[in-house]
This record gives structure tokens, sequence and C-alpha cells, in this order.
């Protein structure tokens, strides 16, 4: 995926310059300096740290570390020292909840940056929201987890410790809609691999897609395990669509364009967030293909740039990914948070509703631009860019907001 950058306001930054030791493959707590007799605070990661979606999950890691790190050199929170607790969830919802069992079981720990995947989010937020702890997403697209299941008709916010500061598959999906309807394409076939992130995401599209005047000529399924997809592929190859909308993410969205090609269905493969990364090329995604992911190029953004310099002064063995940045800002909202709730705390348990309080006031200039949250606790920026595979890279064709 594609990486991205920030300009951090409220929370002050250490320079480019900094020599920071280089922990792509840790998964234990850093904090980037001496705690001495400072109090020691917690910032939780849930992400998959292993398996086929780890690329992502290793970026998120090691942007909420950068962001610790940061935060520890410049005294941010005086008389406490930050810490990183990351978790691997395996994309598992199981997973995920034990992760998160474990996170509110430490004392320590106030605030949780996770998850990449909306269906480990639904088993993730209500153990972390029992506890009183904040989670912030720089991933989550599914509306549902911040509006509720009829987010449509009578939206209702499920759980008050669950923020977000990426935008949600009811913009990304249409956004996807208008510029395929704009490209003058009127016959889509989808396909979603029945998980919650992909198959919000066909619904959405879908939705505004036939709204504009656009056909779904075939809607089908896969199981989020399969290799081999001939048989779906010819039934959408009958269907004649101009190109194929994909729910899902990179390990199955890459093969799948290849033996849609192979078999003569030589139309693009368009996807949300969850193919945005070098890995669909690698795994088979061509030229022209599409996907929309949120906010701008990170290195087209000047706010970016502390965030650019600071990972690669880090030396991370991994590259920050399609999350990166939002990870970055997700983890510097906390923190802006701490800064109100741990200034007469006695330990760190105490704070965390607290917390929960202050992330509902937090406001900032970040790496992806402006970080505030609205009263679902849903970020208030809709900026979303669409990409295409151009020379077997990733290029920037469309940036701005659902209208």
């Amino acid at each position: 995926m594609f990486k991205r950058s920030f300009k951090l306001a409220g929370v002050a930054l250490v320079a480019a310059s900094l020599a920071f030791t280089g922990c792509g493959s840790r998964t234990e707590a850093t904090t980037g300096g001496s705690a001495g007799t400072n109090k020691i605070a917690k910032i939780g990661v849930i992400a998959p740290l292993s398996g086929d979606l780890s690329a992502l999950g290793l970026g998120i890691r090691n942007s909420v570390d950068l962001a610790i790190r940061q935060a520890n050199e410049s005294k941010a929170i005086p008389g406490w020292t930050l810490e990183l607790a990351a978790e691997d969830d395996e994309a598992k919802p199981d997973i995920g909840k034990n992760a998160a069992t474990k996170l509110a079981s430490d004392d320590a720990v106030v605030g949780v940056v996770g998850t990449l995947n909306s269906s480990v989010a639904q088993s993730v937020i209500p153990v972390l929201d029992a506890a009183k702890i904040v989670q912030v997403s720089p991933a989550n697209t599914n509306p549902a987890l911040t509006k509720g299941a009829d987010y449509l008709t009578a939206p209702a916010r499920p759980n008050a410790n669950y923020f977000r500061t990426c935008t949600t598959d009811a913009v990304q999906g249409p956004f996807a809609a208008q510029y395929l309807l704009g490209e003058g394409v009127k016959k889509v076939a989808t396909i979603h691999d029945k998980k919650s992130y992909g198959q919000g995401l066909v619904s959405e599209f879908s939705k505004a897609f036939t709204a504009g005047g656009g056909t779904v000529v075939a809607a089908e399924t896969i199981n989020p395990d399969d290799k081999n997809f001939s048989a779906v592929i010819s039934k959408v190859k009958g269907a004649g669509p101009e190109a194929v909308y994909y729910g899902g993410e990179y390990p199955q969205a890459g093969p799948l364009s290849k033996q849609m090609k192979a078999a003569g269905l030589n139309v693009p493969v368009m996807g949300g967030d969850g193919i945005f990364s070098g890995e669909f090329i690698k795994l088979g995604g061509s030229d022209g293909d599409l996907a929309t992911s949120v906010g701008a190029p990170v290195d087209t953004l000047a706010s970016a740039k502390p965030f650019l310099d600071g990972y690669k002064a880090a030396g991370f063995s991994e590259g920050y990914e399609a999350y990166g940045a939002y990870s970055y800002d997700a983890a510097n909202a906390i923190i802006a948070a701490l800064k109100v709730s741990l200034a007469s705390a006695t330990d760190a348990k105490s704070a965390r509703e607290a917390t929960i309080k202050a992330m509902s006031s937090v406001s900032f200039d970040g790496a992806t631009g402006k970080v505030a949250f609205d009263e679902f606790g849903d970020s208030v920026s809709r900026v979303l860019t669409v990409y295409a595979v151009t020379s077997g890279a990733w290029a920037a064709k469309k940036t701005g907001e659902l209208k």
C-alpha cells in the first residue's frame, strides 16, 4: 500500500534528524527514552502483525511507535512516560478479542490504536468499552461501528469509547461509484469476501452506482480463504461487465485480477483501501486496476513531512503502508487526550474514562489533515483518492470529497 504523512499540532515533534533505534521486527513495548521517576502509561495496538495482512499491521504498529517515541522525547506529558503494547490479532475476531482482554487487564493501558479489520473491531470494541479504554482505528470503514446497524435510518452511537481517523464505506463506496460513472462505465459486476468490510463496501458502492444510472450486472461472493476463482469469474464474465468492483483485501484481490485476465475478462478490478497496497500488484494486480483510499496521497502533503522524515529516521524494516499516517494521527489523538486526562491522575487506570471524554474535544492539524471527531466518533475528514495501477505501480488519479 501507499504511504502517508502528517503535520502534528498540539503534540511537539522532535527533529527528523534524531536517531531512532530500528524496531521493525519487535512487538514488545518501547518508550524512546528512560522513564526515570515518571509514571507509566501504555498505548496498545491491535493489528495483524503476522499472516497475509501483516504488511498493513506492521505499518500501523511502527507508526504508533514513532508517535510514542516523539512524545517521550519532547516530554509531551510531564511526569509520564508512554510505552507501546502491541498485540497481534492475526486478522481474526476471536484472536482480536483475546488481545483486547489482555490489554484491558493491564492497568497501565489507557488507549488502543486499532483494529485494521472491521470484523475484528466488532469483537474488540465491546471489550475495551467495558474497561473504559479509548480506541481509535486508523482503518475500520464499516459505518455500523460508529452509527449502529440502522445507520441509514436511525443512526445511534453504540460505544462511546470508539473513534476513527479514516472515513467510512458510506463515503468510500459512493466515491468509487461516482468515479466509474464519470469514466463512462455503466455496467459493473460486484464480488465480495463475505466479511464485514467487503460486504459493507460493495453494498454502499452498489446503491450509489445504480442511483447514478449504472447497472450491477452480476453480484457474486467468494470465501476469504479461496485461491481458485474460476467459478465466480465464469459467472461474472458471462454478464459482460465493464469493470469488477471487489469488496475485500489484497490477498484475494491480486490473484482474482490475475485469474480474470487469464480467463479473458480484460476489465479493471476496482476495490477500496483494502487492496491499495504494493502487495496487490505483486499478487497479480495489473495496469488499469483501481483502488480508492482514505485521504490525499501523503507525499503531496506538507503536513506529512514530519511523519515521513521521522519514519525514515527510525529505521523501521517495514513500510508504513496505507494506514501509517492515519495510525500516527490516531496515536497522537490519544496523546492529545492524555495531556488532559493524565494531568492530575495518580495512575493510568484512573485516567481511562477521562481520556474517552477528552478525546471528544481533540482537534489538531495532523499528518493526514484535520484530526477531529463528530458526535459519532467519526473523522470529520471526507477526503479520498482514486489510484490506478500504472506501469506496475500505484499512481493517484483523483483526490476529492464525496459530492
